[in-house]
């Protein structure tokens, strides 16, 4: 029989496992936002400075693909065909010192892109990494900036050699500084532009876009769906982190909607149950302002016990 002493230690030695334990099933998350589709949206620094945001993606470059150069468009925020764009740098380096990791996104619903082979999908990695990453492009768009990584929102045109553009833009990740690989598909699975990519397994960040799609979604009340859609992708998805899309306010999408009171109290406690939780994603900056959504669900997103209420702990990506 083990002595009091003996049974003390023991005890111990247990309660640094159960803490450990307990912290390890509390997933902890953070929000993604694209920026650069509004001009009322307010600029970069400010979304930054907001504090609600883990990482920004830049929205879009818009053309690319089939030998054509990638063409920026950031909306009514500058243009970059005469150089107004590379200004942002000071706010992208403001952001990156906050730790906020800054995407570029290639795609969007409207544009005009495509990959025709494997050389070209090849040729707009080498364009992106010279411009907007680590290479020595002395025409970069944003300037002297170096953007963490590349976002994949591919919505339109082929649906072939895009694993290929991921595992080149991924590969310079060893030439230093991390490339980091995100996507956005629509909530069918799998994905009907970025399954192939997908497969690969070497994303980093997936934010899955739960609306516009009325099988995968929230439905007036109904997370039964949504649920179903969200255990699917983090079941099957090889990725770092997935992240819940939503849109920000109910004119940011057709349908798709989430109140913020059932996003906190129904969805995200569902949602934390997996280990690849890694937040949720907002579309986008301006209808977020409008609407304040992430100031009301940010301490819920950043750490979410399994009854819905939220705690101290700081968000990460």
């Amino acid at each position: 029989m083990a002595s009091a002493s003996q049974t003390m230690k023991r005890s111990l030695i247990l309660i640094p496992l159960l803490l450990c334990f307990l912290v390890a099933s509390v997933q902890s998350g953070g929000i993604a936002v694209y920026w650069g589709q509004d001009g009322r949206e307010g600029t970069l620094k400010s979304t930054c400075d907001s504090g609600n945001y883990v990482i920004v993606i830049l929205a879009f470059i818009t053309t690319f693909g089939n030998g054509r150069t990638p063409v920026l468009n950031l909306a009514g925020h500058c243009d970059p065909s005469t150089g107004g764009c590379k200004s942002l740098t000071t706010d992208i380096k403001a952001c990156q010192a906050k730790g906020i990791k800054v995407l570029l996104s290639l795609g969007g619903g409207s544009g005009s892109y495509t990959l025709s082979s494997q050389s070209d999908a090849q040729n707009v990695a080498k364009y992106l990494w010279d411009n907007y990453l680590g290479g020595t492009s002395t025409n970069r768009p944003l300037g002297s900036a170096v953007l963490d990584g590349i976002d994949l929102d591919i919505e339109l045109g082929g649906i072939n050699y895009y694993d290929v553009l991921a595992k080149t833009l991924s590969s310079y990740s060893s030439k230093g500084k991390k490339v980091y690989i995100s996507a956005a598909p629509q909530c069918p699975y799998p994905d009907a532009h970025l399954g192939q990519a997908l497969s690969t397994g070497i994303f980093d960040y997936v934010w899955v876009q739960f609306y516009n799609n009325p099988p995968c979604q929230y439905q007036s009340g109904d997370i039964t769906k949504l649920t179903n859609s969200w255990n699917t992708w983090t079941s099957n998805v090889k990725a770092t982190k997935i992240f819940m899309g939503l849109p920000a306010s109910t004119g940011a999408a057709g349908s798709g909607y989430i109140p913020p009171s059932t996003l906190t109290g129904q969805v995200l406690p569902m949602a934390k149950k997996s280990s690849k939780y890694g937040g949720i994603m907002l579309w986008s900056r301006y209808f977020d302002v409008q609407n304040k959504y992430s100031d009301q669900v940010k301490s819920f997103v950043a750490n979410v016990s399994d009854d819905g209420d939220a705690n101290d702990t700081t968000a990460t990506a």
